[in-house]
């Protein structure tokens, strides 16, 4: 298992080489080129304090306001997706219980990342594949003024799945595979 920066540098070369440079997130440059994304790597296996570390996360943005959003990486935790998907599920009741409800918001990345109704080999499923099982917490008030500021938000989805659709699954494989490197 590669140690935490090297977890950090992939996850960096991901965003970079993948998320914005195909612009899956027309809102990520700006933070990634101003260093306002933190890092951060559980390698606990236990819910517990995989939780408590999104908590402490989601208490680091409240008093850092040049920190506007946080990668949590769960490495080697939570390889199998449907686990992932089980953490998922509980971390968003934490946040509402903890009332950080309507305050961040959650986004989902794994390396087996695969919508529901969509077969495992479709190249739409890249668009939130990525190195390592990662929940991105996002401050909800950004995300509503950076949707205000793109001309049709509700179009950027449907981009994403044509663009990735359009690239194919191999050079989706290869994108991903690059950032190992």
């Amino acid at each position: 298992m590669p140690d935490n920066m090297t977890i950090i540098n992939q996850t960096q070369k991901w965003l970079s080489t993948v998320v914005i440079a195909h612009t899956l997130c027309p809102f990520a440059k700006r933070e990634y080129d101003n260093n306002r994304i933190h890092y951060e790597v559980v390698e606990a296996a236990d819910l517990q304090t995989q939780l408590e570390q999104l908590i402490l996360q989601c208490a680091a943005l409240d008093k850092t306001s040049d920190r506007e959003t946080s990668l949590l990486i769960f490495s080697p935790a939570l390889s199998d997706f449907e686990d992932y998907l089980d953490v998922l599920e509980t971390a968003k009741s934490v946040l509402k219980g903890q009332g950080y409800e309507g305050i961040y918001q959650l986004a989902s990345f794994h390396p087996d990342y695969r919508f529901e109704d969509t077969p495992a080999d479709d190249p739409s499923n890249y668009t939130n594949r990525s190195p390592y099982p990662m929940l991105h917490i996002l401050r909800e008030t950004s995300v509503e003024a950076a949707l205000r500021t793109y001309l049709d938000p509700a179009k950027i989805p449907k981009r994403n799945i044509q663009l990735t659709q359009d690239l194919g699954l191999e050079m989706m494989r290869s994108l991903l595979n690059m950032c190992y490197k």
